[in-house]
């Protein structure tokens, strides 16, 4: 399974929010430029999420949108699968060999595993670590 755009510029926008929860909406124009992405693809990815219930859009002129729930509540396993579908590494039947498809099935609970127990709050936690890190110098 490789996650396409849709799913890493939803992580992007989802991230961004987090970062902002409780001050207020963020527009996807300051999101966009913020990120070096098209404010236009960001639009239509930010559809589906909001459909599913995990962004709130707010109008007017200080508009954007915010998240539904806390970051804790919200995993990026959620996120994915509303963007990119049910997570698979690959196709596969019944008729398929027994060792090959435990094999597949092992793979997808692993992923499904690591994208269930991985917040926002978490994602947005490492990313808060590794800007600390990035200004040490180690001798």
């Amino acid at each position: 399974m490789k996650i396409s755009t849709k799913g890493r510029y939803g992580l992007t926008i989802m991230m961004e929010l987090a970062t902002g929860y409780g001050q207020g909406p963020l527009s996807l124009k300051s999101i966009a430029e913020r990120n070096g992405l098209s404010e236009h693809y960001l639009e239509q990815l930010v559809a589906p999420l909001r459909n599913a219930g995990l962004v709130k859009s707010v109008r007017g002129a200080y508009g954007g949108y915010i998240l539904s729930k806390d970051p804790a509540e919200i995993t990026s396993g959620d996120i994915i699968r509303i963007l990119e579908g049910p997570i698979s590494p690959v196709d596969f039947t019944e008729e398929d060999d027994p060792a090959k498809r435990n094999l597949w099935l092992r793979i997808r609970d692993g992923i499904a595993e690591v994208l269930d127990s991985t917040t926002l709050e978490h994602l947005i936690t490492y990313q808060e670590a590794e800007k600390k890190d990035s200004y040490m110098f180690y001798i």
